[in-house]
């Protein structure tokens, strides 16, 4: 019998009660739970067993706390997890997941309560089971980071993983990525690889997918139908609408980020809806989304050196400088409001265009366009050379200003470029 990941007193257990994993089952505990036996991973203490509750919640349930264990029905879910490491439904479509790392892909040590690095691609896909139902899934690990370890070395590897499936069977691609840094890495993807023909979801979670009230089993089950049922080529990232469980949304790369530190509606498209919304009986898009028609060509190159600085009052024009001096290409500033900054960072602003240095302003207000002509501090710096990037996002221009910078030969292309609209950084 096999049983994905249980050990020791956990496989005595369910052996010895004649359960299997998928097996719908009632524990009494401290309270009476219902639900399907989930497997676990491969580095899991043997102490507890996983249930997957109705409402969707993974809960780790302690052995010596369960007084009673019945079985209600089997399932289904059981034999689609082992089908899945034998023999594909060829009737369904195919979806591959990239492993890069982060929450999505990590356990809750119950010891100590910290979240751990510990899934592979496979391990991830078998927490899952649902997912075999709805596609074939194949897995491979490109890394296991967390997120705020990822640098544009890992965009570059990411990226270049992706284009060697641009022909391929897949229907769509799922890349499995901590939440801190999502964004860069999606902006990164849509930059290299405008107009890929495939869909993209990068997809992440809140809360691991061992821990009661995880958002990753669902955000995982939305992108891969997202993927198969909408066919829409692009990068997304795919995560909750609200702190329910009954919206997924779908955003554009370009214009998302993460919002908030814990919840698991987190990530809000700025500037607009999401593109699409997955809900249980349906998939809704946006009216005014629309896809950008591009020849597909990547340009998988970054230059990481380029600034990001947020003004604020009392900022040292030193700043500017050291950047200037120690080789620094790019500078992106949120500046204020329409955007400005203080007049005294003019002189070193001036030095650095005169050093061939790209300057963007973008606003550090969460929404709004950047207009430097209405105030006399915005004409200021338009005369100085900097260049207003509308209501792109700040972290979306640095890596758009990397990207320019890596595949442009002198500062007149790379503004052009700056100023292009590639993948919808700039939006209506």
């Amino acid at each position: 019998m096999s049983q994905f990941g249980y050990k020791g007193k956990g496989l005595e257990f369910l052996t010895s009660n004649k359960i299997e994993i998928g097996n719908q089952v009632k524990i009494h505990a401290d309270l009476i739970y219902s639900g399907v036996i989930m497997p676990r991973y491969e580095h899991s203490d043997d102490h507890h067993i996983v249930l997957k509750l109705k409402s969707g919640y993974n809960i780790g349930l302690e052995l010596d706390k369960i007084k009673k264990i019945e079985l209600e029905t089997t399932s289904a879910i059981k034999k689609e997890v082992i089908r899945r490491s034998s023999q594909p439904n060829p009737k369904l479509p195919k979806i591959l997941l990239l492993s890069t790392g982060g929450t999505i892909a990590s356990r809750i040590d119950y010891r100590t309560g910290a979240v751990t690095p510990a899934l592979t691609a496979a391990e991830l896909n078998a927490s899952v089971p649902e997912l075999s139902i709805i596609a074939n899934i194949d897995t491979e690990v490109l890394f296991s980071e967390y997120s705020e370890n990822l640098l544009p070395e890992h965009w570059i590897k990411i990226a270049e993983k992706l284009d060697s499936y641009s022909t391929s069977e897949y229907d769509g691609i799922i890349v499995a990525h901590g939440t801190d840094t999502m964004q860069y890495t999606a902006s990164a993807l849509a930059f290299s690889l405008a107009g890929f023909p495939k869909p993209v979801a990068l997809v992440g979670s809140q809360r691991s997918s061992d821990r009661p009230s995880s958002d990753a089993a669902l955000n995982l089950i939305a992108a891969t139908r997202f993927l198969i049922e909408i066919h829409s080529p692009g990068i997304f990232v795919v995560m909750h609408n609200n702190s329910s469980d009954d919206e997924i949304a779908c955003n554009w790369a370009t214009r998302v980020r993460k919002n908030h530190t814990s919840r698991r509606d987190a990530f809000k498209t700025i500037g607009g809806p999401p593109a699409y919304i997955v809900k249980a009986n349906s998939i809704e898009k946006d009216k005014m989304f629309d896809i950008p028609k591009r020849e597909y060509v990547p340009k998988i190159k970054f230059d990481s050196r380029v600034l990001l600085i947020k003004y604020y009052p009392g900022l040292d024009s030193k700043v500017i400088d050291y950047a200037t001096d120690s080789g620094y290409r790019g500078i992106i500033i949120e500046g204020t409001g329409l955007g400005h900054v203080g007049k005294t960072m003019y002189a070193a602003i001036e030095k650095a265009k005169k050093n061939g240095v790209f300057i963007g302003m973008t606003s550090q207000c969460i929404d709004g366009m950047v207009r430097m002509t209405v105030y006399d501090s915005g004409r200021d710096l338009l005369n100085l050379g900097v260049i207003p990037l509308g209501n792109m996002i700040p972290e979306t221009a640095l890596v758009k200003t990397m990207w320019a910078l890596a595949n442009s030969k002198n500062s007149d292309e790379m503004t052009k470029l700056m100023k292009e609209s590639i993948a919808l950084e700039f939006s209506d």
